[in-house]
């Protein structure tokens, strides 16, 4: 497993990562996530946003407040 202060290789591919509290672990390499409300690419060295609980990141903190106010 990686860290997000490891080398991660440009693939162009999504990457599936484990959030943590103040981190995520890179669970399979790739260049970028999904925002899970807006559907937008994040690149992992832009990612700022993310909910440990639902294990889903956000592209900013406009979709993060959308997604906790949706209460789902």
């Amino acid at each position: 497993m990686m860290n997000r202060f490891e080398t991660n290789f440009s693939t162009g591919r999504e990457a599936r990562l484990k959030y943590l509290d103040a981190d995520f672990q890179i669970l399979q390499t790739g260049d970028f996530v999904r925002c899970a409300v807006t559907g937008r690419t994040i690149p992992l060295n832009e990612l700022r946003y993310w909910s440990v609980e639902h294990q889903e990141a956000y592209a900013d903190a406009t979709a993060a407040l959308k997604r906790y106010s949706s209460g789902a």
